[in-house]
Order: structure tokens, then C-alpha cells, then sequence
């Protein structure tokens, strides 16, 4: 097994202040296009919260819960942290571990599933930063996807449960809406080894959690947060459109269980919080909304046993019926769905 001596979270980064935002938002979106209109309408979800994106603070909370989690069972690796598309970034991070002499890293990535922009795109970042380093640059492995580690389900159901006893909400009767942010239906139909991996990979998560859970009358996945130009088809049902239909079929209440996400950031607030919401108190329909993972015990504990897997082989864990996530993705793994002028 290889030897690791230094661990490295990974994420999507966001703006710490009004100033960040644009740039933080043109960072998101270069080569794609999109319209500066398009840019400053999604910057006022950001400005409402005072320009700052809570990720950045969770990552910072994740990391102090890992090295404690780390001294606990006794993995002696130093922590650094990089994202995509704010600081501190991966460039950078891989920049100061090659300065450490650090050799071999293994990456932690803020996205439990299998997709391009949930794994394949974070495996080309992590190599992009190492090319920009050299070759003193680190040899990185990333861990697996973990949408069905125990450590990832538990925190979500006991969250459900939570969810349910909010005023307005019976625990016993209650509709399950578990939200995952969409993606265009072409990405994903090349997710995973053979394709369609990401929605069937959430749709197995949802249907874990709710069997966990208990109380739902009924359970459903929908999406949420899509982007990009109408004519391109994106994974659907939209989850204000479920909560039209839910209300008008007569649902006592609803709980929403953002199983796509590891961490309460801004899609997640703003989408749910807010814009759900609103739409649920339009409607006249009861809705509490689950906490996601953030720094739970289990789930941190999760994190370290996905390190021992690669460096001691502890045996992969899995609940449900398609079992651990592949260690290592194969080249062709999770392609983008675009075609190949467009995704170089």
C-alpha cells in the first residue's frame, strides 16, 4: 500500500467578502461564456449574505475536526487544503507541500459522487497544480467516491428524523425530498466507469436515507441549482416543481434532505433556505429542511477511515446494494458528456 505523509482536502472554494464575488464567479465560469448579466444576477445570492460563501468556514471547521480525528486514531499526517476557484488554491497548496518536501498526498474532495465535476474534474485540477509546481511536486491520489459509506447515510437519516420534528411536521407522516444539484443529462450519462453513475448513485443514497430515517409516506430525488442555456438539457425534476406537486396532491409536509451536498454552503442556504422556502410558505405547505454532514463525528470519522483503506488496506465500507466506489478511476471515467473540442 502506498505510504502517504501529508493529507490534502480539497474543494470548491467561494468569496470571503463583496469584493471576491465576481471575481470568485469568473473563476466558476472561464471558457464557458457566460454573459456578465448572467454573472451579476447569481452575485446578488452572494451579496445577500454579505458577499461571504459559508464553504470556505466549513472547510476551515472540517480541517480542525479531521486533526483531531487524526491524533485520535493515530494518522500522522499534516493537513493542507486547496480549492478550485478561491484561495487558498490548489496551485498554491501543492506549491507550499512541494516546499515541505512532501512526497505522496492523499486528497479528500468535497463531493461524495461520481461525476466529471464531482471527481474527474478535481482529479485534472490536482494535475494541473502539479504541473505548474514541477517536478517537485507531489504525487497526489484522490479517495473514492463515498455516497454510501455508513459515516456519509447515518448523519443524513438522523438528520431526516431531526427535520421531521420541526413545528407544523409529523414524524410519522411526512413526504422525503432528497436534492442533489443538477447537471446536464449528457455528463451525466458519462458518470462513472460506465456511465449514468451520478443519478443512480444518488437515487441508491436517497433511498438509504430514507429507509433509515423511517416516517416518510414517500420518498423522491429531485435537483436543484441548474445553470447554463435552456436548450441544453439538465437532470430533472426541479425541486420547486415537486414542491408544486406535492402541495396540490395534499402532503402534509415536507422534508428536504440535500444528500448531494457534504456541507451547508451557499446553493444549499439560498436555494433551500431561501428560495424553497418561499415557495413552501406560497404554497401552504409545512417544510423543514435537514442538516447536512458538516463536521458530524461519523462522517469525519469517515474521512479517516477512506485514508486507511489506501495506506493500511482497510477493507472498503458500503451499505446497500451497489457496494465500495472503485479506488481508482480509468481514464474514460466520468467524462464531461461534451464534445471533445468543447471539453479541451
Amino acid at each position: 500500500m502506498p505510504r502517504y505523509d501529508a493529507f490534502l482536502l480539497v474543494s470548491f472554494g467561494g468569496p470571503e467578502g463583496p469584493a471576491d464575488v465576481i471575481p470568485f464567479l469568473e473563476n466558476v465560469t472561464r471558457g464557458r461564456g457566460v454573459p456578465r448579466e448572467r454573472l451579476e444576477r447569481v452575485a446578488e445570492h452572494y451579496y445577500r449574505f454579505g458577499g461571504v460563501s459559508p464553504i470556505n468556514q466549513e472547510c476551515r471547521d472540517l480541517l480542525a475536526a479531521i486533526e483531531k480525528d487524526f491524533a485520535a486514531a493515530g494518522v500522522d499526517l499534516p493537513l493542507y487544503w486547496g480549492n478550485r476557484n478561491w484561495d487558498p488554491t490548489l496551485a498554491d497548496t501543492v506549491a507550499t507541500m512541494a516546499a515541505d518536501g512532501r512526497r505522496r498526498a492523499i486528497a479528500f474532495v468535497t463531493s461524495a459522487y461520481s461525476s466529471y465535476s464531482g471527481c474527474r474534474q478535481y482529479l485534472e485540477d490536482i494535475e494541473r497544480a502539479r504541473a505548474l509546481v514541477g517536478g517537485s511536486a507531489p504525487v497526489i491520489d484522490k479517495v473514492r467516491p463515498y455516497f454510501n459509506h455508513p459515516g456519509f447515510i447515518e448523519p443524513l437519516a438522523d438528520a431526516v428524523r431531526a427535520a421531521a420534528a420541526s413545528p407544523g411536521l409529523s414524524v410519522h407522516s411526512f413526504d422525503l425530498v432528497c436534492t442533489a444539484h443538477s447537471i446536464p443529462e449528457a455528463m451525466a450519462a458519462a458518470s462513472g466507469p460506465s456511465g449514468g453513475a451520478y443519478p443512480a448513485q444518488l437515487a441508491e443514497a436517497s433511498r438509504l436515507v430514507a429507509e433509515r430515517a423511517g416516517g416518510a409516506r414517500s420518498w423522491r430525488l429531485v435537483y436543484q441549482s441548474r445553470s447554463g442555456p435552456p436548450s441544453v438539457p439538465w437532470l430533472g425534476p426541479d425541486v420547486g416543481d415537486c414542491l408544486s406537486e406535492l402541495a396540490a396532491a395534499g402532503s402534509p409536509g415536507v422534508v428536504l434532505a440535500p444528500v448531494g451536498f457534504i456541507s451547508d454552503h451557499l446553493e444549499v442556504v439560498y436555494d433551500l433556505d431561501i428560495e424553497a422556502a418561499e415557495a413552501a410558505e406560497r404554497l401552504g405547505l409545512p417544510l423543514a429542511r435537514a442538516a447536512t454532514p458538516g463536521t458530524d463525528p461519523r462522517f469525519v470519522s469517515m474521512i479517516t477511515e477512506l485514508v486507511a483503506e489506501r495506506q493500511d488496506g482497510v477493507t472498503p465500507r458500503a451499505v446497500g446494494g451497489l457496494g465500495p466506489a472503485l479506488r481508482t478511476c480509468g481514464a474514460g471515467c466520468c467524462g464531461s458528456g461534451r464534445p471533445a473540442r468543447e471539453a479541451s
